[in-house]
């Protein structure tokens, strides 16, 4: 029977938006305009569809230097990336770097470049954003707004402080702690507020900040406060305390800026409603092995747990030694009767030659699809292929018997004891699959179709440095292959050196490799997938909550 065909109806949300990107799109960036783009507050899963299909199109891509570095993934390959941040207190300098940004807008739009300036927060709030926009609007250069989640609404969020209440405040005024000549901000403006307060840029200044709130008429010191240090992201902080305690408890904790401060009764609901920072992975800097172009994907699910993803791949993807074998078996398909492949870079570089030929589906004939789980299933299914066999054991083993139990493979050799199974896999790889294959009477071609080499040395200082440094906490072993090749790149006393983090293991597989390399895995997915090893971490980190004597901070 033929593959079953993935049907143009059922394509997914991600693929039509990546559709909409092309250059020429509706949507797209167009030349000869400038977009102000809200980044929002830190974490990247807060852009706008809008941000994200501009950042995904345009020719030029200026940046600030808080945005989140994974944000400027969604780059389009060959653009023009610019770092313009401009941190720091002398407002001298800070002034002549935004004339300077100003003019380079200008420039860049006059030059017909499509260009997003990517903001962090909302472009219009305390962003200088409408300074850009003025200068823009002078030059004669078109511009458009695309807004952002802004800080105080987001920070307070993902704090769990509802800005607003039925029954405790029903007004929010947000304010700049430092007007633009550097002096402190009139208090006396809110003598008359009573709803929240939210004070941004006022870090530096907290003392005066709050003895202004505190004026004559105005806050009880006993009013419920709150610092929150880079809101939204996996370090992110906070302090609660009453009004005339913060600056003490901000010191205590060493909170500094960037940060928002809250005054109001709604900050005492946080232990109610925080939810973000009671996430297993909240806080946990984890390592992502895999290589680049799988690392994106993890370090999204990593975030989405509320961890924060370090992506240093530890192995490379390189072309097979022999590609014509390649081509050879690609044109051969259809006298197969069981194509079978071992991961997702498998099934990848097999379709890159199966392209390049101009192939599709048709050209696996009733050939039978395995895969060995469901991630490299889902790698099939989005080439329009869907896998006939996938074991419940994501094992070289188990993918064994399903393939020899398959009624239909089943049925074939019992007529003809000659099956022909093409087995599509890296160029190392455990041998199980092949040699049960033919000890079943199987005819298997192993066929390389990728090669993983070890990363290059000059990751070596960096791996060092943040383990050394304490900025890993956890460890993501994905397969046998990069346990390997973390070993090597640590050289000699990479188990030592690994001792200090949690090593988690996407399988009893990967588990063993890595226990004969003398390393300690202190966590072995039950299901063999990305999804599963964080679940695994999930369940790890949860029952260390749930001890006794375990806290969270903040």
């Amino acid at each position: 029977m033929f593959p079953r065909r993935n049907d143009p109806s059922e394509e997914s949300p991600g693929a039509a938006a990546a559709g909409a990107m092309n250059d020429g799109a509706p949507g797209a960036a167009r030349p000869g305009i400038v977009y102000l783009v809200g980044a929002g507050p830190g974490d990247p899963g807060l852009l706008t569809l809008r941000g994200a299909e501009l950042l995904a199109t345009a020719d030029v891509v200026l940046h600030d230097e808080l945005v989140h570095t994974a944000l400027l993934d969604r780059v389009r390959e060959g653009a023009d990336v610019r770092s313009v941040g401009k941190r720091g207190g002398d407002r001298v300098v800070k002034d002549a770097k935004q004339a300077e940004i100003d003019a380079e807008l200008v420039a860049l739009g006059l030059a017909g470049r499509s260009v997003v300036r990517l903001k962090g927060g909302d472009p219009f709030l305390f962003g200088r954003g409408s300074e850009e926009a003025e200068a823009l609007a002078r030059a004669g250069v078109p511009f458009e707004v695309v807004p952002g989640v802004c800080s105080p609404l987001g920070a307070t969020a993902y704090a769990g402080i509802s800005l607003t209440h039925r029954h405790i405040a029903s007004s929010v005024m947000i304010v700049s702690g430092v007007t633009r000549a550097g002096r402190s901000f009139d208090w006396s403006e809110l003598a008359s507020v009573r709803g929240t307060i939210c004070v941004l840029m006022g870090m530096q200044a907290l003392d005066a900040v709050v003895a202004g709130l505190m004026g004559p008429g105005r806050r009880d010191p006993a009013t419920p406060a709150a610092a929150i240090q880079w809101g939204t992201r996996a370090d992110q902080r906070v302090v609660s305390s009453r009004l005339d305690e913060l600056p003490r408890r901000v010191g205590e904790a060493g909170i500094e800026s960037p940060a928002v401060i809250v005054v109001g009764a709604v900050t005492g609901l946080r232990d109610t409603l925080r939810w973000f920072d009671r996430k297993p992975l909240f806080g946990k800097r984890v390592l992502v092995t895999r290589p680049r172009h799988q690392a994106r994907s993890t370090s999204r699910l990593v975030r989405l747990r509320g961890g924060e993803a370090v992506e240093l791949p530890t192995i490379e993807i390189h072309p097979p030694p022999d590609p014509a074998r390649v081509t050879e078996a690609v044109r051969s398909l259809s006298g197969y009767h069981a194509v079978v492949f071992t991961s997702e870079n498998g099934v990848a570089c097999f379709f890159k030659e199966f392209e390049r030929l101009g192939l599709d589906a048709r050209a696996f004939g009733p050939a039978r699809l395995a895969a060995i789980g469901v991630g490299t299933a889902a790698a099939l299914a989005a080439r329009g292929v869907r896998a006939d066999i996938v074991p419940r054991e994501f094992r070289g083993e188990e993918l064994a018997e399903a393939i020899l139990a398959d009624p239909a493979l089943a049925e074939r050799r019992a007529a003809s004891p000659r099956v022909r199974v093409l087995l599509a896999r890296a160029l190392v790889a455990r041998e199980v699959l092949p040699e049960r294959l033919r000890a079943a009477g199987c005819e298997v071609d192993v066929v390389p179709v990728y090669e993983t080499r070890p990363a290059s040395a000059g990751r070596r200082e960096e791996l060092l440095r943040a383990l050394s440094a304490g900025e890993i906490d956890v460890v993501l072993l994905t397969s046998s292959s990069t346990v390997d090749s973390l070993c090597d790149l640590l050289g000699e006393g990479a188990a030592a050196r690994l001792d200090r983090v949690l090593l988690a293991s996407i399988g009893p597989i990967t588990t063993a490799t890595a226990e004969k390399r003398g390393l300690r895995v202190g966590v072995t997915a039950e299901v063999s997938t990305t999804a599963g090893l964080l679940d695994a971490l999930d369940r790890h980190f949860t029952a260390l909550q749930a001890a006794p004597g375990s806290a969270r901070s903040g």
